[in-house]
């Protein structure tokens, strides 16, 4: 089985959906490392752009089964996402059966802000003509660069470790999960706390105020 792992964030480098997607690979590949009768190709695609490249077009239509993440976008996906996803509407799938995961992460603390963004990923599986096969909604993206690695299942990712293991399981089985929405093991007002501070380091670098973060934009 061949296993599309597709980063559908605008950032290039040091986004959640790459640390997200690096966790989902590590799983799969020593699954199929401890299975060796089990012959499993992944392949990582880039969706950074607009447009989806006629290499990629390739690996997508010899794949059995997609993983698109990316980050929430204001209740929805990205917008170069949407459009990479309205050109692969207009190919013939006809013959390829493939399934569809999706990984959704959002800046919330709650794993189920991401549920409408999981709904378009769903309709539009449908609409292309493609299988959905349920995806993870996950909650405090913001934190996960900053967080170690929950392999040992403890630690503040363990619950989305527990999540992506569960979807790989289904994904090796060729099977539909229902969406499962997760946050990370981390307090709420801590993670708020972290982020707030975060927020004036960040206005500050680039040459702003901390009161700033409270301005309204004047409509032109």
């Amino acid at each position: 089985m061949k296993i599309a792992l597709i980063n559908g964030s605008p950032k290039v480098n040091n986004s959640a959906s790459k640390i997200l997607l690096a966790d989902l690979k590590r799983i799969l590949t020593a699954h199929t490392q401890n299975s060796p009768a089990e012959k499993n190709e992944i392949l990582e695609i880039d969706m950074h752009n607009t447009v989806v490249s006629t290499e990629a077009l390739k690996m997508l239509h010899d794949s059995d089964t997609w993983v698109i993440v990316c980050p929430l976008y204001v209740d929805g996906i990205p917008a170069h996402l949407l459009s990479c996803l309205v050109q692969l509407e207009t190919c013939d799938w006809t013959d390829c059966p493939i399934r569809i995961h999706g990984i959704v992460n959002c800046g919330f603390y709650e794993g189920i802000q991401a549920e409408f963004a999981l709904d378009i990923l769903q309709n539009w599986s449908a609409k292309t003509g493609l299988t959905w096969g349920g995806g993870i909604g996950i909650g405090g993206g913001g934190a996960l660069a900053q967080m170690p690695s929950a392999e040992n299942g403890h630690g503040p990712k363990a619950p989305i470790e527990k999540a992506l293991r569960a979807m790989a399981g289904k994904i090796l089985r060729r099977e539909a999960q229902e969406n499962n929405y997760v946050s990370i093991a981390f307090p709420r007002f801590l993670y708020k706390m972290a982020a707030q501070m975060g927020w004036r380091q960040m206005i500050k670098a680039n040459g702003g105020r901390s009161r700033d973060l409270g301005e309204i934009p004047k409509r032109s």
